[in-house]
């Protein structure tokens, strides 16, 4: 019997779609795997298995009568506890449930529900989404499932999108980037991410944390579902007739630089992707420098807080105040920067980046995409990161790659290229210029053909999966 939540994407949808395969069977999966792991990986914030089989009941209804609604008709799909999905309540990750309105659904998730996929319910995010590690407190942490023996991060603020997936209960998980929070769970728990450009996607819907860079983005099992899911999602895709295909590899040129994004890595880590980018050399990918000191001063910028803590101590302060009051102090010591920080300041630092993306995309015109390792440190086991400041330094350590695609306005994607020494996945990160979404996929699909699915790369986790 074919299990259909360890076939591609594609797969799927189309035996859903040929009826080979009903919603409610792939749902049914779905909560399976759910009921047999959640107790030790503990991706969701909430739940509904009875919510789901409706959906899938809809689903199956719809396709026999002959109305067929999109490509993600049936497939399941994990949302981020930001996002307003009808039918659940949305905390963002705070001690208390945020008010009804903060349950509208946007635009994107719009999207897939108009294509009746089935969402069985929202995973954990650090609180208000301020944070890389995925710590969260007044919940729970989910846990990285390539560690069966210690309870390491799962990479933030997204923390359950990636574990949603190894997990089993999903084939796509939506998760949010504002300095990595996509790219970074995808990377640490050896899956895809997708950095959509800024205003690619609509953040309607979704509770901000920084106006300015604020991204929706999937996270996915393989680029081949990436490439699927987000072509299923975008509003250009779905109205265009192109689409997005492997690029010869003999036409692809990778940035690479020795500066910035190498200067914290750890070795193994760094010797991982060095050894990533030499194969897809040898393959017939040309190479050539890149300088991007830009990256350097952005990431400056944008570590010192003030821009992200500014605009979400203002919505907190504007919309939530009560919510200011029961922040954690991992997320509180930095958010109240925001309510300490001029006007001057502010904009200040907003005027700094805007000028770096002018130089960065100028820098990157010559090259398909910037290559980098996306995390660079093993992510940590939770317990020795309780202490503020080794939370704070090890949070920024973890941040350090993923900021500077934020904060020099880029699109983005990371895909799992091997192990550390710890036996933790280590990503590539490629960066494209802004509004370059076809030209990173089609370069990631041919990344993929030439290193293999991440399954194939790595092998599977210790922890979910199968029942």
């Amino acid at each position: 019997m074919t299990d259909w939540m360890d076939r591609p994407l594609a797969e799927m949808a189309e035996a859903i779609h040929e009826g080979n395969v009903s919603a409610v069977e792939i749902t049914e999966t779905a909560i399976a795997r759910h009921d047999a792991w959640d107790d030790k990986l503990t991706a969701y914030k909430t739940w509904d298995a009875e919510k789901a089989l409706d959906q899938a009941k809809a689903a199956d209804h719809a396709l026999k009568s002959g109305n067929d609604l999109g490509a993600l008709i049936g497939v399941p799909i994990s949302v981020k506890d930001i996002y307003g999905v009808e039918g659940f309540p949305t905390f963002a990750g705070s001690p208390n449930q945020l008010p009804s309105e903060w349950e509208k659904e946007g635009p994107v998730v719009k999207a897939v529900r108009r294509q009746l996929c089935t969402i069985p319910g929202k995973t954990h995010t650090v609180e208000f989404a301020f944070g890389g590690l995925g710590i969260n407190p007044h919940w729970v942490t989910p846990r990285n499932p390539w560690d069966a023996e210690n309870h390491r991060a799962p990479g933030g603020s997204s923390a359950g999108a990636g574990v949603s997936l190894h997990e089993g209960s999903a084939m796509v998980a939506f998760g949010t980037d504002t300095g990595g929070s996509v790219r970074i769970p995808a990377s640490l728990t050896g899956n895809v991410g997708i950095k959509t450009s800024k205003g690619r996607w609509s953040t309607d819907g979704i509770v901000p944390l920084s106006s300015t860079f604020d991204t929706p983005g999937i996270l996915t099992k393989s680029v081949a579902d990436a490439v699927f899911a987000f072509e299923a999602i975008d509003a250009k895709s779905r109205h265009s007739t192109a689409k997005i295909t492997i690029k010869d590899k003999s036409n692809i040129t990778l940035g690479v630089t020795t500066d910035y994004f190498w200067d914290k890595c750890q070795d193994d880590i760094g010797e991982v992707v060095e050894n990533t980018i030499a194969e897809l050399s040898n393959a017939g990918f040309k190479t050539q420098p890149v300088a991007l000191p830009e990256a350097h001063e952005a990431v400056e910028v944008m570590a010192g807080g003030i821009i992200a803590a500014s605009e979400g101590y203002e919505f907190l302060a504007s919309e939530l105040p009560d919510w200011l009051k029961t922040l954690h102090p991992y997320v509180a010591a930095r958010m109240n920067t925001g309510g300490e920080s001029s006007t001057f300041d502010y904009l200040t630092a907003l005027r700094r980046v805007q000028r770096l993306w002018q130089r960065a995309d100028a820098q990157l015109a010559e090259v398909d995409v910037l290559a980098t390792p996306t995390i660079p440190v093993t992510p940590p086991i939770i317990s020795e990161v309780e202490d503020p400041e080794t939370y704070r330094n090890s949070n920024m350590l973890t941040l350090s790659n993923t900021m500077a695609g934020n904060s020099l306005n880029l699109c983005g994607i990371t895909i799992p290229v091997g192990l550390d020494k710890a036996g933790m996945p280590v990503g590539l990160q490629l960066l494209s210029r802004l509004h370059n979404e076809e030209t990173l996929l089609a370069v990631a699909l041919a990344v993929e053909v030439v290193i293999g699915t991440p399954a194939e790369r790595l092998g599977k986790p210790p922890l979910g999966g199968s029942l």
